[in-house]
């Protein structure tokens, strides 16, 4: 269960991988930031809450035991800034590098520019389907529904796309870390493009939040929408928003996209 994953992560050093969550050769990226993230905030404290992670994708990580690692480079009077490593064996696979930053009062305030679009209604919207042996197999913890743009393969001109997402596993309450580990569900925007299977992985992914609804359920849709703002030499660079269902902008997540085709 994803809720008792996150918690033994947050509460413990080690923990171990579970199978089913593989993405390709390697595990599903948004549980490794998510784990990551767990621990984080389990040292950091809720006092202080998470503004802006960048994880960078060392080595594939193989199901079974791993350590977490947390170290605090600073905790000032708003801001904390810190690091999480993963390990499995005596090798570095993943790292997050997170800024923590209190609430306080400011007269500045700057609406978001990005709106949520008008999307169909999730039950409306194609589905991405999880078929053992052909899909990753972490799609049988998420729910996918594309609203706008191509699916991976279609060989189309244009890569952007655009759904509703949420967890079909159980998840007792919605936090900040299990949306983390969702966000990354979605396949990088270029494989719109590809004409056949081939691969293509996040190599950094930065994660800014910008607010997390207290009211977030496990049956809460979340928006995603994303932007491909240039492709070249093996690498892809895409921009995606985030939206709850209420239409708030919630993260904007960015991506440079290991690309071999």
């Amino acid at each position: 269960m994803l809720d008792n994953l996150l918690k033994s992560a947050a509460l413990h050093e080690s923990v171990v991988i579970p199978e089913g969550w593989g993405q390709g050769r390697a595990t599903y990226g948004g549980l490794l930031a998510a784990l990551m993230c767990s621990r984080l905030l389990h040292v950091v404290g809720d006092d202080r809450v998470l503004r802006s992670a960048t994880v960078s994708f060392v080595g594939p990580v193989a199901p079974g035991a791993a350590r977490l690692t947390v170290e605090v480079f600073r905790n000032g009077k708003s801001v904390t800034q810190a690091e999480a490593r993963l390990y499995q064996g005596d090798e570095v696979f993943a790292v997050l590098l997170a800024s923590f930053g209190a609430t306080r009062p400011s007269r500045i305030v700057v609406p978001p520019v990005a709106t949520a679009p008008v999307f169909k209604g999730p039950d409306d919207c194609h589905a991405m389907p999880y078929i053992p042996g052909v899909t990753p197999e972490f799609i049988q913890h998420v729910d996918m529904r594309w609203a706008e743009g191509a699916m991976p393969f279609s060989g189309v001109d244009t890569p952007d796309f655009g759904g509703w997402m949420r967890y079909r596993c159980p998840v007792h309450q919605m936090a900040l870390t299990h949306l983390f580990g969702l966000i990354d569900c979605w396949p990088p925007a270029v494989l719109s493009m590809f004409t056949a299977p081939a691969p293509a992985s996040s190599m950094c992914w930065t994660i800014e939040f910008l607010h997390f609804p207290e009211d977030a359920t496990a049956d809460t849709w979340w928006q995603y929408q994303v932007r491909t703002d240039a492709s070249a030499e093996g690498y892809a660079h895409t921009e995606a928003n985030i939206w709850d269902d209420q239409g708030c902008l919630v993260a904007i997540s960015r991506q440079t996209i290991t690309v071999f085709a």
